[in-house]
């Protein structure tokens, strides 16, 4: 007598409803891709004046990431604020005279020879041509040639960063 194999047992049911979940899913997210797609197609005009704006702002956007550049470079590491700016009587820097110069600060508990009194105003056109402001960030040397009166230090920065700190300055008017 021969014995027959048992076959193992497949459920079509579960391997059915397996491949019915999957093209459930496939069919939803083509319908969400349609209907996206459909909307966008449906505004050439948002399309267009978006793509004008972008054309014409992409010189808008290079200025403004400079000055924004400039601005963390002022602010957040030159800390110029801290000679450049004046003091209320709490020693907070007076936002309504930002950057305007003023006299200075900082006091040393040594002589020293050509510590300047007052600091000037950066904001808005900062002394000298631009070169020259430039030329003072990148080699600490100041239009007369020589190094600045102390407490401004000697920055060696790098001419992106001279020109950005010199477009947030002027943006200051």
């Amino acid at each position: 007598m021969l014995k027959e194999r048992a076959r193992p047992r497949r459920s079509k049911g579960r391997n059915f409803s397996k491949g019915r979940k999957l093209m459930d899913k496939l069919a939803g997210l083509s319908l969400i891709a349609l209907v996206s797609l459909v909307g966008v197609a449906s505004q050439p005009a948002l399309a267009q004046a978006t793509a004008g704006k972008k054309a014409s702002s992409n010189t808008n956007n290079r200025s403004d990431s400079l000055v924004e550049r400039g601005k963390y470079i002022v602010e957040r590491v030159a800390m110029c604020e801290r000679c450049h700016t004046p003091r209320d009587g709490s020693g907070n820097p007076e936002r309504t005279k930002w950057l305007q110069g003023g006299p200075v600060q900082n006091q040393v508990t040594y002589p020293v020879a050509n510590y300047a009194q007052s600091e000037p105003r950066i904001a808005g056109a900062p002394p000298g041509t631009d070169e020259q402001f430039i030329t003072l960030m990148m080699t600490g040397i100041s239009r007369t040639g020589a190094p600045p009166n102390p407490p401004m230090p000697p920055f060696r920065m790098t001419r992106e960063d001279a020109q950005a700190v010199l477009a947030y300055l002027k943006s200051l008017r």
